[in-house]
């Protein structure tokens, strides 16, 4: 089984409830994944985004460039959040979502992977770490940003928060 980076949508009023009933969140979660969720599917109306397994090579490229914003991880756990895969989701706010939609603004793919390769990210050992033993495959990771920024811009547009978390 791989790790996946997921997140999903919320707004204010959701985030909130997220916070008092962290197990509420969790069953909204179950709910969308059963319905199909709209991940990659809904455009700026997607509840779900995953980045797959390039989540670690993401992490690792974003805090290369100094990204101002823990897009991988979150910024701080949801209080009273049990695992939900490799540990309990994690929150950031509709606040720190525009600042990161304006930074992934700002930092095209090209930018994101200049002057690194492969080899880096297997040196690195970053996950998965089997993928980095061809050059071309520094392509995954662009495409998942490109699809990330898009997912970001479109949840900052609305004002809204996201959880974060690894399953």
């Amino acid at each position: 089984m791989s790790m996946i980076g997921r997140y999903l949508r919320l707004g204010a009023g959701e985030l909130e409830r997220a916070e008092r009933e962290p197990e509420w969140a969790l069953e909204f979660v179950q709910e969308l994944d059963e319905a199909g969720g709209g991940e990659r599917s809904g455009g700026g109306w997607a509840r779900l985004h995953r980045t797959g397994t390039a989540w670690q090579a993401l992490d690792f490229l974003l805090r290369r460039r100094g990204f101002p914003v823990d897009l991988v991880h979150g910024e701080g756990e949801l209080p009273g959040a049990e695992d939900w895969g490799y540990g309990p989701p994690s929150l950031i706010t509709p606040e720190r979502v525009a600042l990161a939609a304006g930074a992934l603004a700002e930092l095209d793919p090209g930018r994101l992977v200049e002057g690194v390769r492969a080899a880096d990210l297997a040196e690195a050992r970053v996950y998965p770490q089997g993928r980095w033993a061809e050059e071309d495959s520094l392509h995954l990771v662009t495409a998942e940003y490109r699809a990330l920024s898009d997912f970001v811009r479109a949840v900052a547009t609305r004002r809204h928060g996201v959880l974060v978390w690894i399953e």
